[in-house]
């Protein structure tokens, strides 16, 4: 029996469990990355380790988020993360030089190769056949010190890509199409391996589309095969002699297979407020549109860009439509400059971004009140512009650029009267890599500079034998990690624990903090009730860490999305599932609750019960725990467990 190319990958890199056998399995990590509103945190628990130097084979310090720089602490947190580069042996690829996936992308992933990143988009890297899962900062930690990184045993399901994409259908509307099929939720423990015919007609960059927005349906990750396609990108990076062939053997085996025949799509868009409310364009025609976005590390490639130029040449944005463009690398912005695209775009009326997050995170260019904004990113959940009122919608550069110049929602097959021409990968990219910082060869010692806004990582506490509570707060489904940690104006407190805590649940509800502590001063531990896919959306581990500091002990949820809950239990954090999903109904904030014998019932892996002391009820709890998690949570935490 063959092998897919998810299994050689694995088979490569295993050293705990089986794959298929174990419920979980170990993986040595030959890549990491961070972007600054995650790696801050990640390099100080780096520290607490104790480990001289990184063990992987290359490691990337990007920063990309917080560049605005509004006040002392981003400037102060860059700095940081440059010393800690130079001290510890990674690259460090300075603000301006791009988004992480997008310059990893180009600069530095590799076929056959592992990658985990402190960002849940880390999958972009899997357009290029390379095995590139997003985890908590404290995880990239542990891979950076050398420890394997654990995730469940995969079930991998074949998308069998048919026919081929008609004129204005893009990749977009590939990953579009994909999330109408299998949503958000329920995917947890896939991963999604791409084949066919059709991938002849994709480009990396348009695989990176695909595999970074698969970030949405909550899979593990998402990967391309390293082919002929793949050969000509690595050609045209000037890194042809890091290329390798990695295909699934014809006898390969699947959890299941999807088929999707690209000759029957059509343009997509998703509506607020989330990534797998799709309908196509036609059915939205003539919303008016006040403002559209193109950019991101989803959208924001020189193929990308190269079309929207040509799609605006010589036309004018609407007068009502704010319309701006983020090129996803300084390589990208430096190429549509060189070739004259660049100039197509400003003389449209364009507003010309940083090469950042930006927009996307909430991080300006938030729309105004009750505006419908039309972007090329990859999430549109829930007041994440910074416009609680807004409404986001999905989709790709083409149909962006036809609203943007028709000032309504349009399909760009009827709003444009010609085919767009095709934009091929170019033969030599423009190599620059100036703002890149690589490791010194020789040995450097280095003074690491802290600001004021820099503390040390808490730690929790170890686990004890009951955990008697309170509900603190109860939430529905969907709840993403921007619930729960808001970025935006927020992120700048990412590495002082302390403040960003005053803001955890805070567009939910702005007193659950204070809660929090009221019930701490009782000893009272903090529980959260939540419904279906709590956690989903990005790898914040902040979502996890700062509620540990608040005092939480337990979520009660009827399930829970992969990265959160690692990030949980990574915190001390017990993170449970109701066995009755009606019994979420029955319990309400601010019950008195009790779960007696916790650590004798978990060992032997027994249910939990919750009783509910305000009620006189009693909910049976469920937990899917390898022996390794419950020593993590035993310990308080995995910083308490690595060190003990």
């Amino acid at each position: 029996m063959g092998y897919n190319v998810v299994e050689k990958i694995l088979l490569n890199h295993i050293e705990d469990g089986v794959i298929g056998e174990s419920s979980e399995i170990g993986i040595r990590i030959d890549q990491t990355l961070t972007q600054d509103a995650t790696g801050t945190m990640a390099y100080l628990q780096f520290e607490a380790m104790g480990v001289p130097k990184i063990r992987t084979e290359l490691s990337v310090s990007y920063v990309d988020h917080n560049t605005l720089q509004t006040g002392f602490e981003n400037a102060d947190d860059h700095q940081y993360l440059q010393d800690v580069a130079a001290m510890y042996g990674l690259y460090f690829s300075k603000a301006g030089n791009g988004i992480c996936h997008q310059v990893h992308l180009e600069r530095f992933g590799r076929p056959g190769k592992t990658l985990l990143g402190s960002d849940s988009h880390t999958p972009t890297c899997g357009g290029l056949g390379m095995l590139a899962i997003g985890a908590g900062g404290l995880d990239i930690a542990v891979a950076m010190a050398g420890g394997l990184f654990y995730l469940p045993s995969p079930k991998v399901i074949k998308v069998m890509l048919r026919g081929s994409l008609s004129p204005f259908v893009t990749a977009k509307d590939i990953i579009l199409k994909l999330l109408s099929i299998l949503s958000t939720k329920g995917n947890v423990g896939c991963i999604l391996e791409f084949a066919g015919e059709g991938l002849g007609q994709l480009s990396i960059p348009q695989r990176a589309t695909i595999t970074n927005m698969g970030a949405e349906l909550g899979v593990t990750t998402s990967i391309f095969p390293s082919d002929e396609n793949t050969r000509t990108f690595f050609q045209a990076q000037n890194r042809l002699e890091q290329w390798k062939e990695l295909v699934a053997d014809e006898d390969a085996t699947y959890h299941k297979v999807i088929e999707i025949n690209l000759s029957e799509l059509v343009p997509l868009i998703a509506k607020p407020h989330s990534p797998d409310n799709v309908v196509t364009v036609q059915e939205l025609n003539d919303l008016k549109v006040n403002q559209v976005l193109v950019g991101s590390c989803t959208n924001s490639s020189y193929q990308d860009l190269v079309t929207v130029a040509q799609l605006l040449k010589g036309k004018t944005i609407h007068p009502d439509v704010s319309f701006g463009v983020a090129p996803g690398s300084k390589q990208v912005f430096e190429m549509i400059a060189r070739d004259g695209y660049l100039q197509d775009i400003i003389a449209s009326g364009a507003r010309i971004l940083e090469s950042t997050c930006g927009f996307c995170i909430g991080n300006g260019q938030s729309p105004g009140d009750k505006a419908v904004s039309i972007r090329s990113n990859n999430r549109n959940f829930f007041g994440r512009s910074g416009t609680a009122s807004a409404g986001i919608y999905l989709a790709s550069p083409e149909v962006c650029v036809a609203a943007a110049l028709n000032g309504a929602l349009i399909d760009p097959r009827e709003y444009f009267k010609v085919n767009p021409l095709e934009v091929k990968v170019p033969e030599l990219f423009l190599i620059n890599d100036n703002l890149i910082i690589p490791p010194k060869i020789e040995e450097v010692k280095v003074s690491i500079r802290r600001g004021p806004n820099i503390g040390d990582p808490p730690k929790g506490e170890i686990m004890g034998e009951n955990i008697g509570g309170i509900i603190t707060l109860k939430v529905g489904d969907k709840i993403t990690t921007d619930h729960i940690m808001p970025a935006g104006s927020y992120l700048k407190y990412r590495s002082n624990v302390p403040e960003y805590s005053k803001y955890v649940f805070y567009g939910v509800d702005s007193k659950f903090a204070l809660r929090c502590l009221e019930n701490q001063a009782k000893k009272m531990a903090n529980i959260v009730v939540g419904g279906e896919s709590y956690g989903q959306g990005s790898s914040r581990e902040h979502a996890a860490l700062c509620p540990m500091y608040l005092g939480v002990k337990v979520i009660v949820v009827k399930s829970m999305e992969r990265i959160h809950k690692a990030n949980l239990i990574n915190f001390g954090i017990l993170p449970l599932t109701f066995v009755n999903p009606s019994d979420f109904d029955r319990i309400e904030q601010g019950n008195e609750v009790e779960i007696g014998a916790v650590k004798d019932l978990i060992k032997s892996s027994q249910p939990l019960i919750l009783l509910n002391v305000t009620k006189g009820e009693e909910y049976q709890l469920n937990y899917e725990l390898t022996p390794r998690q419950k020593s993590i949570l035993f310990a308080g935490g995995m910083l308490n467990f690595a060190n003990a």
